[in-house]
């Protein structure tokens, strides 16, 4: 218990709240905490289709009408079990046609794209920091969804770089949003 609580004591957004986000501890704590919704939401809600990977969760169903249901009864069971509210500018009701923006990535039923929001900050990291390591590791990112036009562009940004050709473009913010 000590432990748990020099952890959190360590990073409060304010006083007794707060984990220092990437941390590993505070991955680990966030699964066990969260299990006691995803027991919720599994066997009282009986969702068939839910996902959650932190604090981020997703739940498909056919029916809009039974997901506005549960609505009310996930945010009082945060709310009274957990502590925890749901942001409202952050909940998303929409058809799979429409993608679902997940972890940084938007899904459709036969690929996913990065969202833009993550491209441009991609795109501004590897700008200010073009080393071959932040390079690489974008690579691995991307290699996970329907990107190979970024995925060409930083290449051909990491070449121009190596070689010193003067081609080197900078990116910014709402630039190559056709990427």
């Amino acid at each position: 218990m000590w432990l748990l609580r020099h952890i959190v004591s360590s990073f409060e957004t304010m006083p007794g709240k707060g984990l220092p986000l990437g941390n590993l501890t505070s991955q680990l704590l966030v699964s066990i905490y969260m299990n006691e919704f995803d027991q919720f939401v599994k066997h009282e809600l009986k969702a068939m289709y839910y996902i959650r990977y932190a604090d981020d969760f997703v739940i498909l169903n056919e029916s809009r009408e039974c997901l506005v249901s549960l609505i009310p009864e996930i945010s009082n069971f945060l709310a009274e079990k957990l502590k925890l509210t749901l942001h409202p500018d952050k909940l998303f009701l929409q058809t799979l046609n429409s993608g679902v923006d997940f972890l940084g990535w938007v899904h459709f039923l036969d690929h996913r794209i990065l969202r833009t929001t993550t491209k441009r900050r991609m795109l501004k990291i590897i700008s200010a920091i073009p080393e071959f390591n932040v390079l690489n590791s974008f690579r691995g990112l991307l290699r996970h969804g329907n990107s190979s036009k970024l995925t060409n562009s930083i290449f051909e940004y990491e070449q121009s770089s190596r070689t010193g050709s003067g081609n080197r473009k900078k990116y910014t913010e709402g630039e190559n949003d056709d990427l």
